[in-house]
């Protein structure tokens, strides 16, 4: 499992694979950000079931809450609860493995489904481990399509306030949302400016490469005084041409013909990062 990339494209299976179980689920969203998630839980955060309730443990917030797939499956191999049983279990009558973050779930630290609500909670955590003494970090992933609601702004504000370089949010910026493209619905062209007017440090980075994204995370960990945002520019629906791209894949359950496309194209792309590494 040290080959990141291939996992990757395994995940995507088992998240697909879960939607499906489920009749439903932001299979747009899940592919995009799916990189980002294995990077964070298999090579940064300070988290694992067995510290579950440390108190240095770092922290994680998934803002869109809405792509609550990807972490359930990347929790699932992290080893908070078995991938089995969230694929039989998902979005079932009674299941606690719901379309949204469920902190009822080891490993979930915040429920989250109203867009907008990642970051300011994220500045409150990370402010608290500063009066703590605490050495914990905290990082919460925010879509694009997000970017809109007010409260990400005053959290922005806030956090560059406190120059809380304990705190990292990343923006998975795909570049779509369920109406439509971003640029058309309230566009940031000047996103890295804005946000580095608040006093935040800024990195771009391509959101599917993982040794720019691990690079990325490096930096910020070394950034004192102030927090880190990474904009991480991936590809709604990566992994599969089917969906690549597309708004209408935003909430979509694929039909039998697609889940075989996408099954067959993620296998390929697997199969060929192995033999990359090897």
């Amino acid at each position: 499992m040290s080959n990141l990339k291939a996992m990757s494209f395994a995940f995507r299976k088992d998240t697909v694979d879960m939607i499906m179980a489920g009749k439903g689920g932001h299979i747009g969203g899940d592919m995009s950000v799916m990189d980002i998630l294995i990077e964070l839980y298999f090579e940064q955060m300070n988290i694992s079931p067995e510290k579950a309730d440390d108190p240095d443990r770092d922290r994680f917030v998934m803002s869109k809450g809405h792509s609550v797939e990807a972490l359930y499956t990347v929790l699932a191999h992290k080893g908070f609860f078995p991938i089995e049983e969230v694929i039989e279990k998902f979005s079932k009558f009674g299941s606690q493995f719901i379309g949204h973050p469920n902190n009822k779930l080891p490993g979930i630290e915040m429920n989250s489904g109203s867009l907008g609500h990642g970051l300011p909670v994220s500045v409150g955590m990370a402010l608290a481990g500063r009066m703590d003494n605490r050495p914990y970090r905290v990082y919460t992933v925010m879509g694009d399509g997000e970017l809109a609601e007010g409260s990400v702004w005053e959290g922005f504000m806030s956090g560059g306030h406190y120059g809380l370089d304990n705190l990292c949010a990343i923006i998975d910026m795909n570049g779509l949302q369920i109406s439509g493209t971003t640029d058309q619905v309230m566009n940031h062209r000047e996103l890295a400016k804005q946000v580095a007017d608040f006093g935040w440090h800024v990195i771009e980075v391509d959101g599917h490469d993982f040794d720019a994204l691990r690079a990325a995370f490096e930096e910020a960990k070394q950034t004192k005084g102030m927090p880190t945002a990474i904009i991480a520019h991936t590809i709604k629906g990566y992994g599969a041409k089917v969906m690549e791209n597309k708004a209408g894949w935003h909430h979509h359950l694929p039909n039998a013909e697609e889940y075989e496309e996408i099954v067959k194209e993620l296998e390929e792309r697997r199969q060929k990062a192995e033999e990359e590494q090897a």
